[in-house]
């Protein structure tokens, strides 16, 4: 296996993390998402949206890279409110230092290598560092391969859910909740 490594995105990755978006989707998300959501993916407004994320104050995207090829990429910030509230729309007591994971996507063929897990790591010092004590993250209900990646990792689901609707479909996401104390292991 040739190294293997996470660094922070710049705008001229944009291009890329757009490219591995739009392949996932299609491999493994378009049941889920619906045929006509991921149809619509137009590559120019996906690499003028990362370019964008990129520069977002307070928000990194870390990438994912295994010799020459990036294979992934996860999204960090703090937790906007609307995503840390409860159910009744009130906000736990460390609101202010709850971190959001936006997104966490590795291609499918570069799985099973430990990519999801550094990218996930490096977020979480990233943001310890920024002085965030939490983390969220909304995965969809039966996308067993990210719920199961988060367990592993010591996150849990918190009892909130929502509905997004896709156009096609509605995709039913449960909040994840856990620590940002992540350690790598050989």
């Amino acid at each position: 296996m040739a190294a293997a490594e996470v660094r922070p995105a710049v705008v001229s990755d944009a291009p890329e993390i757009a490219r591995i978006q739009r392949d996932t989707w299609k491999s493994a998300y378009t049941e889920l998402l619906g045929e006509a959501a991921v149809a619509e993916l137009d590559v120019v407004e996906l690499e003028k949206t990362w370019a964008e994320t990129i520069e977002y104050p307070g928000t990194r995207v870390f990438l994912a890279t295994e010799g020459e090829f990036t294979v992934g990429f996860c999204v960090a910030g703090r937790a906007p409110e609307s995503e840390v509230a409860t159910a009744d729309g009130s906000l736990p007591d460390d609101a202010s230092t709850t971190a959001l994971i936006a997104s966490l996507l590795v291609e499918p063929r570069w799985g099973r290598r430990g990519h999801a897990g550094r990218l996930l790591a490096n977020a979480s010092a990233w943001l310890r560092e920024d002085g965030a004590t939490r983390g969220i993250s909304w995965v969809a209900q039966t996308d067993h391969a990210s719920l199961g990646f988060f367990r592993r990792a010591g996150w849990s689901p918190d009892g909130t859910v929502r509905i997004l609707d896709t156009g096609s479909t509605n995709v039913r996401e449960v909040r994840l909740t856990g620590g940002l104390d992540l350690e790598l292991t050989p």
